[in-house]
């Protein structure tokens, strides 16, 4: 396999791109029908069918006619090509010239002309170009994910996350132990202390006596 290979692949893969976008872009089906119909129109008045040693000579005396009704066809479906902009009056055009070659021109080219430039014609008048699709507006009074206009929605709960440990991506500080129930630092705590003994008012809780006096 030469090293030319992928390349070449890739330049007929665009090429067949852009000829896909052009084809698309105007009536190709129609005139192609419309072109194809011309050529059997104007072949078959002046085309010999030889038998054996018997030549059969299809021409009529509207042999000029059929030539002219043949080539009108293929300009016309080459113009569906070109210029997009007159395909109605092509359409139109084609179907007529269709419908005066079956009196004209063999029956039209025995049908096959006069089916190809009608089916032809009736697509270039039926054919419109196609419009870019557009970004549909937001509704009012609607935000992001059906929430209200101005409200952003909180994100999810992360379900990984265990009790008592951080979540990922954060870093986790000291753990700071809280007050005990017993002692703390060697003093009790505030749990546990006695009744009566930030009480400066000098009565004892035990005797109900000023302690002033109990000590004189």
């Amino acid at each position: 396999m030469s090293a030319e290979t992928p390349a070449a692949a890739g330049q007929f893969t665009r090429r067949r791109l852009q000829f896909r976008a052009w084809r698309g872009a105007r009536p190709f089906w129609a005139g192609l029908f419309v072109a194809l119909g011309g050529l059997p129109i104007a072949y078959f008045p002046y085309a010999n069918l030889q038998i054996g040693h018997l030549t059969l000579a299809m021409s009529t005396t509207a042999g000029a006619g059929s030539l002219i009704i043949g080539v009108l066809l293929v300009v016309l479906g080459v113009s569906l090509w070109f210029q997009k902009h007159v395909r109605v009056f092509a359409g139109v055009a084609a179907i007529l010239l269709a419908l005066v070659s079956i009196p004209v021109s063999n029956l039209g080219g025995f049908l096959i002309g006069f089916l190809f430039a009608l089916v032809g014609g009736a697509m270039a008048v039926s054919w419109v170009p196609g419009e870019p699709p557009r970004a549909e507006p937001p509704l009012e009074g609607k935000g992001t994910d059906g929430a209200p206009e101005g409200v952003v929605p909180a994100a999810g709960a992360d379900d990984t996350a265990f009790p008592g440990f951080p979540e990922p991506g954060t870093q986790a500080g000291p753990a700071v132990p809280g007050p005990r129930g017993g002692m703390d630092d060697g003093e009790p705590s505030q749990g546990f202390t006695a009744p009566g003994a930030h009480d400066l008012s000098g009565t004892s809780p035990a005797n109900g006596a000023n302690g002033r006096h109990s000590a004189g």
